[in-house]
């Protein structure tokens, strides 16, 4: 009987004390569980505020939760596109030097895959637009554009330059001759350079969509449309009509076709 009271009294002391090392061992556990959802929200919160800096000055975001788990990078060409002098702070830009270096390190990056652009912009400079769509077209990766208010004068290579092209209903092109600010030559090299100028646009935009290129230029000197200027306004289905763009459609059509496209490469 003795002995019976004496191996319960030993097992009570042993879990007596084995309660305090499992209430720390519990705490323990809950810290790290409380530490590790510390440093998650902290590097959440970083991630978040490093995509708000991308957006802030470049217009620029990387699409990493997709419903497809596709790696996405969205670039945005909004207001003027900024050529190699600066413009007021008055006015919304994009600049290509923050654009260029950006894309080539897209092409050689493997987080990411595919690309969709978003066209808002009245156009700017020749060299610095042309350089963009360029680069844009020469991507190795599935690549989608989508017109929303506007992609006026250079924004038309811009808009063309990608694997496949979506307008908005609502939105709008115009295709103009070149402009050039400040003085101005009066002397035939001056238009042969104007010229020139065009037809490297021209050739671009028909090498890159389904317009020819007599019928661009012959949109391009329309008289009858702008009351001021040279030109032709196509809105929404017209510019899929003259075969600039390929469909009309919105946000939710190109991330499907950019998806397609991913796919089609993966496989």
């Amino acid at each position: 009987m003795r002995r019976k009271i004496d191996e319960i009294q030993m097992a009570r002391n042993s879990v007596m004390e084995a309660v305090p090392e499992m209430l720390q061992n519990k705490k323990s556990e809950q810290g790290k569980t409380s530490s590790a959802k510390e440093e998650k929200k902290i590097q959440t919160e970083d991630a978040n505020q490093k995509t708000d800096e991308n957006i802030k000055e470049s217009g620029q975001i990387s699409l990493q939760e997709s419903r497809y788990d596709h790696k996405i990078h969205l670039l945005s060409v909004i207001g003027e596109v900024e050529g190699h002098e600066c413009l007021s702070a008055n006015t919304k830009t994009t600049k290509y030097e923050h654009v260029l270096p950006k894309l080539a390190e897209i092409e050689d990056s493997k987080e990411v895959d595919g690309v969709i652009v978003l066209l808002n912009t009245v156009g700017g400079d020749v060299e610095s637009g042309l350089a963009i769509a360029e680069m844009i077209a020469s991507l190795s990766k599935p690549t989608v554009s989508l017109v929303l208010g506007g992609s006026h004068s250079i924004g038309v290579p811009l808009a063309v330059s990608t694997d496949y092209s979506f307008i908005v209903p609502t939105g709008t092109m115009v295709i103009h001759p070149v402009r050039m600010s400040g003085t101005v030559i009066g002397a035939p090299a001056t238009y042969d350079y104007f010229k020139q100028m065009q037809d490297r646009i021209l050739s671009f935009v028909e090498n890159h969509c389904h317009a020819k290129m007599d019928r661009l230029e012959e949109m391009m000197m329309n008289t009858g449309m702008l009351t001021k200027d040279l030109g032709t306004i196509l809105v929404g289905p017209e510019a899929v009509e003259e075969g600039l763009i390929d469909k009309v459609g919105g946000i939710n059509e190109a991330l499907q076709k950019l998806h397609e496209f991913i796919e089609q490469r993966k496989n």
